[in-house]
């Protein structure tokens, strides 16, 4: 088959699927097993789960959502990693590559492709990433060469978002969906205390002057970047 790694002759390659959705992980699922390299090895819906099976499933790589039912994709790929610093990862979701397709790099993936895609490139991303290589879609180069270099070969200039850290973000985000403090809490496994923390960064990095104010922009944010 086009596309199908050489080197893989005899033994399909393992993947395991992190999806929130059971229609995502069936039709990704079905995919993958038509094809005759590939085959699924195991399934999950949130972080607790992907870690409780990934070890038996001995998968080869991961394709990973950044929404989870519990927890988020981010968190998931940086303990993978702190477990097995070869574990292979591929972000497949419906968040916009410009978002968080440079966080992801950094927490350890190997690609990142947007959902809307053809599924070809999801193919081509979890091939690439079974021969270690990085696998962006244009969106995402295109920002990532922009952040290296900008007009008149300066730095380009990071938009505010930017300065959260990933767990920041997340907290933001969640909020965004109208999340009370408790509830932030209760889904990325912290305290309220430390909710609160992140709120407190959050508005200092946005320039934000109260909760007001956070909650508006976290909301447009979301409405904006679905």
């Amino acid at each position: 088959m086009e596309g199908q790694l050489p080197h893989r002759a005899g033994r399909r390659a393992r993947v395991f699927i992190v999806d929130d959705h059971p229609v995502v992980r069936e039709g990704l699922s079905a995919k993958l097993s038509a094809q005759c390299d590939l085959e699924v090895c195991g399934e999950a819906e949130d972080v607790a789960g992907a870690l409780a099976l990934a070890e038996s499933a001995r998968p080869d790589v991961f394709v990973v959502d950044i929404s989870l039912k519990h927890g988020d994709g981010i968190d998931l790929i940086k303990r993978l990693k702190a477990r097995d610093k070869s574990a292979r990862v591929v972000v497949w979701s419906m968040h916009q590559e410009g978002l968080y397709a440079e966080r992801a790099l950094r927490a350890g993936a190997l690609a990142y492709v947007h959902k809307g895609r053809a599924t070809r490139e999801i193919l081509q991303a979890i091939r690439s990433a079974l021969a270690g290589k990085v696998y962006l879609g244009e969106d995402a180069s295109a920002r990532l060469l922009g952040r290296l270099v900008g007009a008149g070969g300066r730095a380009a200039q990071r938009a505010p978002i930017d300065s959260l850290s990933d767990r920041e973000l997340e907290a933001f985000r969640l909020m965004g969906q109208g999340l009370a403090t408790e509830q932030v809490a209760e889904a990325m496994h912290v305290s309220p205390k430390t909710v609160e923390t992140y709120r407190a960064r959050i508005k200092e990095k946005l320039g934000l002057h109260n909760i007001t104010e956070l909650i508006r922009r976290a909301t447009q944010w979301v409405l904006e970047n679905p």
